[in-house]
């Protein structure tokens, strides 16, 4: 993974020691708290209902025992003895004193770790797959290039105060775990017929007041040329996108109103033009940073075989362990989806046992999901009967990756001030309804994604079930969405009718599998069902 230069730790120490002036300076009543304002959120700290929260960027979600450990201490020592984990692949604390603040900040820089542009109409932090550098279908690995865009875009000169937010991922294999083209900019790594390496550029996704999947831009930018066109895709945004209106401000409004031909067309002259700049980093800075993300020295010889006796054992690796490129080793998840728990939330203790599970048996690595769950990328299969044991023991290994249980969740009402309605309890209350293991293997894969507003932080949208919650009158109202998805197959679900009180919501969910049930032809998955029949069926069940 990468590592820092003095460069890299000289912008976050000074970053920390000017923060450390402002906040005294907002404490002393120096500044007001409009002043106060863009500057804390530069620096990931939001005001929330009950106290200030602050992001901490965890780039492309890549992480070691060190880090991790931090993150732990931060939760035990400043926050409630918790984190949250989110869909940007970053961790969130709820329950910060501002006199506090820069204190996070120095810790986190003494580990390599900041929470620069996690927040402002900037570049947010990259996203990519989790199992980067680790699955056998990749036609490389992505963090080069995510770290690449990460320096590139940190304190861009021109990129600092954008229309709105912006937000990219990066990806290198068909099957895309990262929800792709529902960001600002979406880039897949793939090589041509000559085996050349570029990337496929698709501009315009999101979701939040008005979702849209991005269209294609270009089918193929060779690599020497790929930062080059990211910087004309963005210059075109910020030249054109909405100022005056929040709502009309990202780029997918841009690009749905030109139409991807004339924003293909902008791109393509403002390229001509950038191109002759020299931004694309020499071979030897690629080189450099490519290094860092090395392949682990992996033994060689390792058995595949797995000792399966134990049936509890064998339900978490065939639920929640996947195929890993080198022989005799596997990639496993860890699930932060316990019953009755909350998505995406690790205890002090948790991130402490992680983060030593990950020095002990995976080249001290570890990696956070946008799905709000965590992996250990490069374990030994002769140690993943050890990994799952102390998962177990610490209320980590419950076995449900990618079914409904496995769900994503905003943390709503309970602490976002822009919500309209809780999240978490709607997410309990169904992880318990379906509580039974054998029930949501039965199922099978199920994504379930839950936001308490519009702003669709839990990415409701994109889940073959998604849940919105909103203000109907003073009261929180839920409405039910169907046939999303965030992969490959990318698709936006589509409102079922009328919404539901929170008890409501579950029955509906129910009534919903129930019929997937009785519809379901072998093999199919819910979505695959819905994408046959359609939502009439479902629509029938549950308002009959």
């Amino acid at each position: 993974m990468y590592k820092y230069d003095q460069y890299d730790q000289s912008i976050v120490d000074a970053r920390v020691e000017e923060f450390r002036d402002q906040v005294n300076r907002r404490l002393s009543g120096a500044l007001s708290e409009d002043q106060f304002k863009p500057l804390r959120l530069m620096n990931g700290l939001y005001l929330q209902l009950h106290a200030y929260m602050l992001r901490v960027a965890v780039p492309y979600g890549t992480l070691d025992g060190r880090q991790m450990r931090m993150l732990g201490h931060i939760a035990r020592k400043y926050d409630r003895g918790y984190g949250h984990f989110t869909t940007r692949q970053n961790i969130q604390y709820n329950w910060i004193k501002l006199e506090e603040a820069p204190d996070i900040l120095a810790d986190l820089a003494s580990v390599e770790m900041h929470a620069i542009q996690t927040s402002g109409n900037c570049i947010r932090n990259i996203s990519s797959d989790q199992y980067a550098g680790a699955a056998s279908d990749e036609v490389t690995d992505p963090r080069p290039w995510a770290e690449l865009l990460r320096q590139w875009s940190t304190f861009h000169p021109e990129f600092s105060y954008l229309p709105r937010k912006f937000k990219i991922a990066v990806i290198a294999a068909a099957e895309d775990r990262a929800a792709m083209r529902l960001h600002d900019i979406g880039i897949e790594l793939v090589r041509n017929e000559a085996g050349t390496l570029g990337g496929k550029i698709f501009v315009g996704g999101g979701m939040g007041r008005t979702p849209m999947i991005a269209p294609e831009i270009k089918d193929f930018v060779p690599a020497e040329d790929l930062l080059s066109y990211l910087e004309a895709c963005l210059r075109v945004y910020n030249r054109h996108g909405r100022r005056d209106n929040i709502y009309k401000a990202r780029i997918k409004i841009l690009v749905h109103e030109i139409g991807a031909e004339d924003y293909r067309r902008q791109v393509e002259e403002e390229f001509a033009h950038v191109k002759t700049l020299g931004i694309d980093p020499p071979a030897a800075e690629l080189e450099r940073i490519t290094a860092f993300f090395a392949p682990p020295a992996f033994a060689t010889g390792l058995s595949d075989e797995l000792d399966l006796s134990d049936p509890d054992f064998r339900l978490w690796v065939q639920q929640n362990v996947a195929a890993h490129a080198q022989p005799g080793y596997a990639i496993a998840n860890i699930s932060l989806k316990p019953v009755g728990g909350i998505p995406g939330d690790a205890t002090a203790d948790q991130i402490d046992l992680m983060g030593d599970l990950a020095e002990r048996y995976s080249f001290d690595e570890l990696r956070v999901t946008h799905a709000q769950n965590i992996v250990l990328p490069h374990v030994r299969k002769a140690d993943l009967y050890a990994v799952w044991q102390a998962l177990d023991e610490a209320g980590l290994a419950t076995p449900n990756l990618d079914l409904i249980s496995d769900i994503i969740a905003c943390p709503g009402l309970d602490y976002c001030s822009l919500a309209n309605a809780r999240s978490i309890p709607v997410a309990q209350k169904i992880a318990e309804r379906f509580a039974d293991l054998d029930r949501q293997r039965d199922l099978g894969e199920l994504k379930l994604k839950i936001s308490g507003c519009i702003n669709a932080c839990g990415h409701h949208h994109a889940g073959h079930i998604g849940i919105l919650g909103v203000d109907r009158k003073g009261t929180e109202n839920y409405q039910l969405l169907l046939g999303g998805s965030g992969a490959e197959d990318v698709s936006l679900g589509k409102i079922t009718g009328p919404g539901f009180d929170e008890d409501g919501i579950v029955d509906a969910v129910e009534k919903v599998t129930d019929t997937y049930k009785s519809l379901r032809q072998d093999g199919e998955r819910f979505v695959d069902t819905y994408r046959r029949v359609g939502i009439e069926p479902f629509k029938e069940a549950i308002y009959g």
